[in-house]
């Protein structure tokens, strides 16, 4: 016996809302992170490179994301045709919506978190910037395509058809997009460590 006390074991105590970069280079008890699996954080697991989307997944960051799209969309037409502003400026306004509310949708998840607002403003755009710009393509092309549908008032069920169909369409097609991005570890797989 040497009479040295010995080494005392490194705990496990990550900061609430603490980055998942930082969570990985911790060290536990002499060895990096990455040389072990169990390390005392009960239910939850963290992924480490890109797991594999399922489809369940893949609908609900869809869905996630086609609510900010479609509350900026609606509100976007509404205001443009209720103005009577042109066709461009209408589909201009709408873009810009469903962008904003698809950010402040995950923005306010992070922030809820605990990340801080540099770091969810950069994870939000990492996570919705695709996926809202695919929606907004394919629900603007349909409507755009529609004989009649920007022209529409607010009251004729062909305004509130076309739009309706215009956002199930980009749900049907973004979900498999989402499903391939997610399984890459891009998108909302970037945020859901904050879930």
């Amino acid at each position: 016996m040497s009479g040295s006390a010995p080494e005392p074991t490194p705990t496990h105590d990550p900061a609430p809302g603490g980055s998942p970069a930082v969570h990985a280079e911790h060290r536990h008890a002499g060895h990096p992170h990455s040389e072990h699996t169990e390390h005392g954080h009960g239910e939850h697991e963290h992924g480490h490179g890109p797991q594999p989307a399922t489809w369940r997944t893949a609908a609900s960051a869809t869905l996630h994301c086609l609510t900010g799209c479609a509350i900026g969309e609606v509100l976007g037409m509404v205001i443009g045709t209720a103005l009577s502003w042109s066709n461009a400026a209408t589909l201009i306004l709408s873009v810009a919506l469903a962008f904003f509310f698809g950010y402040a949708l995950t923005l306010r998840g992070l922030l809820r978190a605990g990340v801080d607002w540099r770091q969810a403003v950069r994870l939000a755009i990492a996570a919705d910037t695709l996926s809202i710009l695919i929606m907004e393509i394919v629900d603007n092309g349909f409507i755009v395509v529609v004989p009649g549908a920007m022209d529409a008032g607010l009251a004729t069920g062909l305004f509130w058809g076309a739009l309706a169909a215009s956002l199930a369409l980009a749900f049907v097609v973004t979900t498999p997009v989402n499903k391939w991005i997610i399984g890459r570890g891009r998108g909302h797989a970037v945020v859901h460590a904050y879930h």
